[in-house]
């Protein structure tokens, strides 16, 4: 059995028996083309742990975390997978894993504990040390500057409900970009701000937990201010890496050929996609989602949202299937369903990138996550996640597809690179290539990680050769 030593705690890497699988297919490796960069992703929140530890503040995940009946089994994030203290064996790791890239995300409470203000420096250190490595290791890293975990500070004031929260974060953006930035070899500002937007602030399931649709709307629109803002600051201060973001998308589907269910699917892409992307590229709110209601624009505010991106950051799992009967039309789910329940249909990703280079003129594209919720468990050692392995060379193939009809996506992004805290589902959903056994803190490769090694060194050595 081969283990990785660490620096806290026992050895914490396990190897599961490989068995050989597939690849994929040789017009899949020809399309995707010899520097296609090929990752793992990770977020602060989910995998650090040490919630109260060296000077960080609160974030809004911890308070909604410890609200009782807010998580399954009422989880948090104090402990996670104790990143904190295991990241160097977890660069470690990530570099055994046989990939190029790391997508983190960084902990706007650990370096600025109230979201203003003082600043903390054993947080801002603890990211210089973990940048340095990967680079050591050769493997690229890829921030975020904002992956949901607002600090409560911040909160306390209006949270992003407020403009000012929005100018924060285009400070703590300038900040960490001067800190960071002349390392990564990618800086984004933020991951999916339709969770933050609606699952947040229009329907309480996510932090702070607020069920205000209005709210949410103005929401949505400061994040994107406060995007904008940031790529200014960013750049105005000479930031060396590129600079973008990262939405949550996804094709949708009418359940049938009737008018309702085509103006439903309309509506569900115009509200879930074209309400980000039409402001970053065409300096307008789409008028055609369903909203009463728009947000309060101030003048300038499209101008400033709008900069050019260096790249954009496109995360999907699953479509949109829409059926506006009563009661609905299940999909089809053909291809089957993940632990999330949601519906396994790589070809929706195909069809969105596709539909996305028709709409809009675009940077080049990285896919920062994809990946699926499986029922993992340890027998005799091994971790045997077929299902997973088919759901990522069916997304892979969809990518190809996709640039073999002249999309420009440059790398993939599995999400996640080791089981974690998944939000309000708790430790209940397992997303990573790596088991984590949270009782011990001993990460153990599925078969999943086998193959995508595979995969990732059989692309690295076809470019040396």
């Amino acid at each position: 059995m081969k283990t990785i030593s660490q620096s806290f705690g026992e050895p914490a890497l396990q190897h599961a028996a490989r068995t050989h699988v597939p690849g994929l297919s040789a017009s899949a490796s020809l399309a995707l083309g010899k520097d296609f960069l090929w990752g793992a992703a990770t977020a602060a929140f989910q995998i650090e742990g040490a919630a109260n530890e060296d000077g960080r503040g609160p974030s809004i995940w911890d308070t909604f975390s410890h609200t009782p009946g807010k998580t399954v089994n009422g989880d948090n994030g104090d402990v996670a997978c104790d990143h904190y203290h295991r990241w160097a064996g977890d660069v470690d790791m990530i570099k055994d894993l046989g990939v190029g890239a790391y997508r983190f995300s960084i902990a706007w409470p650990r370096v600025q504990p109230l979201g203003y203000g003082a600043w903390n420096d054993k947080g801002l250190d603890f990211y210089d040390r973990l940048v340095d490595r990967l680079l050591e290791k050769g493997i690229q890293p890829h921030a975020t500057l904002y992956h949901w975990d607002l600090p409560q500070g911040l909160q306390d004031l209006g949270g992003w409900g407020s403009r000012t929260t929005a100018h924060h974060f285009a400070h703590y953006a300038d900040v960490m970009s001067r800190r960071l930035g002349d390392r990564l070899a990618s800086l984004a500002t933020h991951n999916e701000p339709w969770c933050t937007a609606v699952l947040g602030h229009a329907i309480g399931k996510f932090a702070p937990g607020a069920a205000d649709p209005v709210l949410a709307t103005q929401v949505s629109h400061h994040l994107l201010l406060s995007h904008g803002l940031a790529l200014s600051a960013m750049r105005a201060s000479g930031a060396k890496c590129p600079l973008g973001i990262v939405l949550n998308q996804s094709s949708t589907t009418p359940a049938s050929g009737s008018a309702e269910d085509i103006a439903l699917a309309r509506r569900e892409y115009a509200s879930f996609v074209r309400w980000y992307m039409d402001p970053i590229f065409k300096g307008s709110y789409p008028q055609d989602a369903g909203l009463e209601l728009f947000p309060e624009v101030q003048t300038g505010d499209m101008d400033i949202i709008s900069a050019p991106l260096d790249f954009l950051g496109v995360n999907y799992y699953t479509r949109i299937w829409a059926s506006a009967a009563q009661p609905a039309v299940p999909a089809p789910c053909s291809l089957g369903k993940s632990d999330m329940g949601w519906e396994i249909h790589p070809d929706g990703l195909r069809e969105l990138l596709v539909g996305l280079n028709a709409q809009y003129t675009l940077p080049p594209i990285y896919i920062t996550e994809n990946g699926m919720a499986n029922a993992d468990r340890i027998e005799h050692g091994e971790i045997d996640d077929t299902p997973r392995i088919d759901y990522v060379r069916a997304h892979l193939e969809a990518i190809a597809q996709a640039c073999s009809a002249g999309v420009d996506v440059r790398g993939y992004f599995y999400w996640s690179l080791m089981d974690n805290y998944e939000w309000d589902s708790g430790y209940d959903k397992r997303f990573g290539l790596i088991h984590v056994d949270y009782a011990t803190q001993q990460r153990t490769f599925k078969r999943s990680a086998h193959w995508y090694r595979d995969v990732a060194l059989a692309a690295v050595t076809k470019t040396e050769a």
